[in-house]
C-alpha cells in the first residue's frame, strides 16, 4: 500500500485543504470518525487566524463524530457550517451562539442530498479505514455512515489508515448504495441478515491524494451504570413488549428492534435481555452499543446490524480478539440503508428512542432545550419513528432534580408529531396512545407517565381549556417553560 499512495503526516495532509472547502468526513458517533487530519486542520486554522487570514471549512458527516474532529474544529473557529447531527459540547456552544450555521437533518436523507448536489460540491473526503488496496478498495473501520457516498462524490480523498482497528474487519461491512430517482429499484433486503452489497468501498485510486497512518482508538466514552430510574424505565418497556406478544399484537416470532443511544437505551436493552417473556431477537438499528455485545454473547441477540459499532475501547478490543465469533453476528451498512423507511416498514421494526420532553397530546421534542437551545439533533429517530411497527419514546418524568417536568402542556419544539408516536414510557408507567383521541391521549399521558408532582397542574391546564378537538390554551401552553425561565423550577406554573 505505501508504494501505491503518498503517505503524509496529518499536518501535510491538512495543508492541502483550502479555506472554503466542503469536507465529507467519516464517523457515525465517534466510531470510525476521522481523527488526526481534522485535529491538524484545527491547528492550521489557528495559525491562519493568528496571521490575520480567514480559514473555515464546511463539515458534513454521517452523524456526530469525536472531539478530535467536531470539538477541535469548533474551538479553533474553523467551521462555517455543519450538518446533519452533532453531540459535542464545544460545537453545540458555537452553534447556539450563532458562530456556526447548523442545519438538522433526517439521517436517511443525507446521502441522496449529497449525491444530487443539494449541499454543493464535495471538495474533500477524509475517511478512516483499516485497510486499503492499490486498486482503491477501502475497508472501513467501525462505522459506515455516509462514507461510501463521500468517497465517491469528493474530488479528492484523504485516507486515515488507522492501525488500531484490525484489517480483519473486512467482511463486517455490507456497502450498498441505491440508485437515485427516477432509476431507483427495490432494496433487495428482506431479512436483517441479508447481504446485498460489497465488503469494501471501491473508488478510483487516482482520487486518493494522501494516506495518513495512525493508531488512535475511537473516542467513545462509557455509559453510566444503570440506576433505579433507568432500570424502571427499561423494565416498563420490556413488560409492555412482553404483553404485546402475549395478546397477539406482536407476532410470537417477534420482530427486529431499534434502539437509540445513551444510558436509558442501554438500560432498556438490558431489561429486554433479562425478561424471560421476550424471545431471542435481532436488531436493525443505527448504533450497536456496549449492551448489545453482551446480549450477542449470551445468545439473546442473535444478530445485530447497524451503521456504527459504538463500543468502549476495552470492549472493542475484546471483540477484535474474538472476531470469528462475531463475524456471522454483526454487520455494518450505510445509514441510508439502516435508516431507510422502506426497510423499517418492510421488516416491521419496533423502535425505542428518547425524548427531551413530550406534551400531553403525544408530540415529542427530541432536540431543543426550552425550545431554543439545540442539544444534539433529530438524528435517525424520525426515520425510525415515522415508519415503525410500534414507535416507543422513553424519558424520565422529571429532570434537573425534579424541577423540570418532561411532560408539558405543549412541546416547546416539535420533532415527532402525535401522528407518529404510538407509546410513551417513563419510570411512572406506560401510556399507549394508539387509537386514542387528543382528550384520551391527554388523560393517558398525565395519569400514567407524568410525575405525581405535576399531574394536578397538567390536569388543571387541560380541564380549563375544554374547547375544540384539541384542548389548548394559547395563553398558557408554555406556562411550565415560562415558570422555569423565571424561577428555575416548573412548580407553581400558572396554567389557567
Amino acid at each position: 500500500m505505501s508504494n501505491a499512495f503518498p503517505v503524509l503526516t496529518a499536518a501535510e495532509a491538512a495543508a492541502l485543504i483550502n479555506h472554503g472547502s466542503t469536507i465529507g468526513v467519516s464517523g457515525f458517533t465517534p466510531a470510525g470518525a476521522a481523527k488526526v487530519v481534522p485535529k491538524a486542520l484545527a491547528a492550521r486554522a489557528r495559525s491562519e487566524h493568528e496571521a490575520g487570514r480567514e480559514f473555515k471549512v464546511a463539515i458534513i458527516s454521517g452523524a456526530s463524530t469525536g472531539d478530535s474532529l467536531d470539538g477541535e474544529l469548533a474551538r479553533a473557529d474553523a467551521i462555517s457550517w455543519r450538518t446533519p447531527y452533532q453531540s459535542n459540547k464545544s460545537l453545540r456552544e458555537s452553534i447556539n451562539a450563532g458562530r456556526i450555521h447548523f442545519f438538522d437533518m433526517h439521517l436517511s436523507h443525507l446521502a441522496q442530498q449529497v449525491r444530487r448536489g443539494f449541499l454543493g460540491k464535495i471538495d474533500w473526503a477524509i475517511v478512516e479505514a483499516c485497510d486499503i488496496t492499490p486498486e482503491g478498495e477501502i475497508v472501513l473501520s467501525t462505522s459506515v455512515g455516509t462514507s461510501p457516498t463521500f468517497l465517491r462524490q469528493a474530488e479528492r480523498v484523504i485516507i486515515e489508515l488507522n492501525r488500531y482497528h484490525s484489517p480483519k474487519l473486512r467482511g463486517f461491512h455490507d456497502i450498498y448504495e441505491p440508485l437515485d430517482p427516477p432509476f431507483r429499484k427495490v432494496i433487495p433486503l428482506e431479512n436483517c441478515t441479508d447481504r446485498i452489497g460489497s465488503p469494501v468501498v471501491k473508488i478510483d485510486p487516482k482520487k486518493i491524494v494522501a494516506v495518513v497512518e495512525n493508531n488512535k482508538p475511537d473516542e467513545v466514552g462509557g455509559f453510566d451504570p444503570a440506576d433505579e430510574l433507568t432500570n424502571k424505565i427499561g423494565a416498563n418497556v420490556a413488560e409492555f413488549i412482553a404483553n404485546e406478544i402475549a395478546v397477539g399484537r406482536i407476532p410470537r416470532e417477534f420482530l427486529p428492534l431499534q434502539s437509540g443511544v445513551g444510558n436509558i437505551a442501554n438500560a432498556v436493552l438490558g431489561a429486554l435481555g433479562a425478561n424471560p417473556d421476550i424471545p431471542d431477537f435481532q436488531m436493525f438499528s443505527e448504533v450497536i452499543q456496549d449492551s448489545v455485545i453482551g446480549l450477542i454473547r449470551s445468545g439473546k441477540c442473535k444478530f445485530a446490524t447497524g451503521t456504527s459499532l459504538t463500543i468502549a475501547p476495552a470492549l472493542l478490543q475484546s471483540i477484535y480478539a474474538d472476531l470469528e465469533f462475531f463475524r456471522p453476528r454483526l454487520l455494518l451498512r450505510p445509514q441510508e440503508i439502516t435508516n431507510n423507511p422502506e426497510m423499517v416498514r418492510r421488516l416491521g421494526i419496533i423502535t425505542v428512542n428518547t425524548a427531551i420532553e413530550v406534551d400531553i397530546f403525544g408530540n415529542v421534542n427530541s432536540t431543543h432545550i426550552m425550545g431554543t437551545g439545540l442539544m444534539n439533533g433529530i438524528g435517525g429517530s424520525g426515520d425510525f419513528t415515522r415508519n415503525a411497527y410500534i414507535s416507543i419514546f422513553t424519558c424520565p418524568s422529571t429532570a434537573k432534580g425534579n424541577k423540570i417536568s418532561t411532560i408539558v402542556p405543549f412541546a416547546s419544539h416539535l420533532d415527532h408529531s402525535e401522528h407518529s408516536v404510538a407509546v410513551l414510557i417513563t419510570e411512572q408507567g406506560v401510556a399507549d396512545l394508539r387509537g386514542k383521541s387528543p382528550a384520551e391521549r391527554s388523560r393517558e399521558i398525565i395519569n400514567k407517565c407524568a410525575h405525581p408532582d405535576f399531574r394536578e397542574p397538567l390536569t388543571r391546564y387541560y380541564e380549563s381549556t375544554k374547547k375544540g378537538h384539541t384542548h389548548a390554551s394559547l395563553a398558557h401552553a408554555f406556562s411550565f417553560h415560562q415558570q422555569f425561565m423565571a424561577t428555575g423550577d416548573m412548580h407553581g406554573a400558572h396554567v389557567a
